[in-house]
């Protein structure tokens, strides 16, 4: 090294930058705010439906428009007067309470209760247990 001549070096300096925010980085507000201070242009617009479903309101569509035009009353079956007679009837005899029965058929009191007064959806499994639990045809008497 020593009979080569005098040694110079480049020094330029590098300047390393992040990249150009992409859109979203250019919409939060620390950048908005940021372009502001340095005196850019900011101009903001207010989106017609911003902070609002409209999309899933907006309108009747047709099916919405067929349901609100019906006009039928539509209601659950319920237990038939004669079925809750029985049941009641049939209980007696047996000389049982509701909660009673209702722990023979392995249900609620609330169901025993809620047949006995009407009610009830009428089921058919409840209704063929209380029939062998209580020994009394319930369905089909005419």
């Amino acid at each position: 090294m020593a009979g080569i001549g005098p040694l110079s070096q480049d020094w330029e300096p590098v300047v390393i930058r992040k990249k150009a925010p992409n859109a979203a980085g250019r919409k939060d507000e620390k950048a908005v705010n940021a372009a502001r201070r340095m005196g850019a242009e900011v101009e903001s617009v207010k989106k017609s439906n911003a902070g609002a479903n409209k999309a899933a309101s907006s309108g009747t569509s047709l099916n919405t428009r067929k349901l609100d035009d019906e006009t039928e009353n539509l209601s659950h079956d319920r237990v038939p007067t004669e079925l809750k007679k029985c049941i009641m009837q049939a209980r007696m005899d047996k000389k049982l309470t509701q909660a009673q029965l209702a722990q023979i058929i392995n249900e609620k009191p609330q169901i025993i209760q809620e047949y006995e007064s009407g009610k009830a959806i009428p089921n058919q499994q409840i209704i063929s247990k209380l029939e062998r639990a209580l020994g009394a045809k319930l369905r089909g008497k005419k």
